[in-house]
């Protein structure tokens, strides 16, 4: 089939990004003639023919609109067999919620917060995508349920296509051959229970829970590593105050994630907002339980005792148990258990499951 699929350059530390590109090179191995089209400069792609839409330097909501004509342009320029974007944009058959509802976002996160003219512009674009495109698709069943109650999307116009993984570079042998060598890295000792955040974006992903959470443990061995792109500087002074300053390392931005992963016990997400979030996949392929919020799609993948645990995500004491109650049940079955978890998740399902529904468009 001939796909036009809409998404915004790729970024090796971007979630949404990671999912479309390897969604992107599973259509490839599948026999698709898959065309991307966005603004900037994508990253070459073997097998994939690329489409840059050309867009000046604007304001944040002049870009939104912009993006939105530039790709309609595109979609209504040829004879696709399939247009799919996973962007705000206004002329596709599919549109993937890759970042949920910015409504529910914006309840859960800045409820209170003044809305500028960017949230107000990515709100009616909003609106239009959920009114007026043939078929949305979530990334969990949460994801599903909130866009249906939010926006009035009836059960017919909606599905559940969950994200894949690469089972192959997240994997628990990393444990064995990388775990010490990156400990040692950053100065980790090798018997610390060592927790890991990862994402960006830190008032969202809840980095001040973790913090108070690390706090309340009473192994003050214990370490929290931060990687992630924002300004860390509030979340450092937060860290000073609560007098676990010394027990945070603060990583950046790091290309090789899944050292980090098999370099940590646990991987902690208290996150106020998450359609799914590609960090619990990544997590449990590696193996590493994962503590998040009852806010997160990734939560529907969580068996508490087995793989990981769920908590409140506003509450740093209930973190600070479910993390307790992580270490305690520490071991191979809890690694192997973890593993399975994310093991059905394969980019091949994936395209399994678009390939269904381009198929029922079609007939449609």
């Amino acid at each position: 089939m001939k796909i036009l699929i809409i998404a915004r350059p790729f970024t090796f530390h971007g979630g949404v990004e990671t999912a479309t590109s390897g969604l992107i090179g599973a259509l490839v191995a599948h026999g698709h003639e898959v065309h991307r089209a966005g603004p900037g400069r994508q990253p070459p792609h073997a097998g994939v023919h690329d489409h840059r839409l050309p867009l000046p330097p604007l304001p944040s909501a002049l870009r939104a609109l912009g993006l939105a004509a530039l790709a309609g342009r595109l979609a209504a320029s040829e004879a696709w067999d399939v247009v799919q974007s996973h962007e705000r944009t206004l002329r596709q058959d599919i549109y993937r919620a890759g970042e949920g509802s910015h409504r529910a976002y914006l309840e859960a996160v800045a409820l209170g917060v003044a809305r500028g003219l960017r949230h107000r512009v990515t709100l009616a674009l909003e609106r239009r995508v959920f009114a007026h495109t043939p078929e949305i698709v979530a990334i969990s069943r949460a994801g599903r349920d909130e866009i249906a109650r939010l926006h009035g999307v009836p059960e017919a116009r909606l599905s559940v296509v969950y994200n894949g993984v690469d089972l192959a570079r997240f994997h628990p042998r990393l444990r064995e051959t990388t775990r010490a060598a990156t400990r040692a890295e950053v100065g980790l000792a090798a018997e610390a229970f060592v927790l890991l955040f990862a994402g960006s974006g830190f008032e969202r992903k809840g980095l001040d829970v973790a913090l108070d959470a690390l706090r309340t443990l009473a192994d003050r061995t214990a370490r929290l590593v931060v990687i992630g792109r924002d300004d860390a500087a509030p979340y450092r002074a937060r860290a000073a105050a609560r007098g676990v300053a010394e027990q945070v390392l603060w990583l950046g931005v790091r290309p090789d994630i899944e050292r980090w992963y098999a370099a940590a016990d646990v991987v902690v997400l208290p996150t106020r907002y998450e359609p799914f979030g590609n960090v619990h996949l990544e997590a449990l392929a590696s193996g590493v339980p994962v503590v998040t919020s009852t806010r997160a799609g990734g939560a529907e993948l969580i068996e508490p005792g087995r793989n990981g645990a769920v908590a409140e995500p506003d509450d740093p004491r209930a973190f600070g148990r479910a993390l307790d109650e992580v270490r305690a049940a520490a071991g191979e079955d809890q690694r192997a258990a973890a593993r399975r978890s994310a093991e059905p998740f394969t980019y091949a399902r994936q395209v399994a499951e678009f390939e269904a529904l381009w198929h029922r468009l079609g007939r449609a």
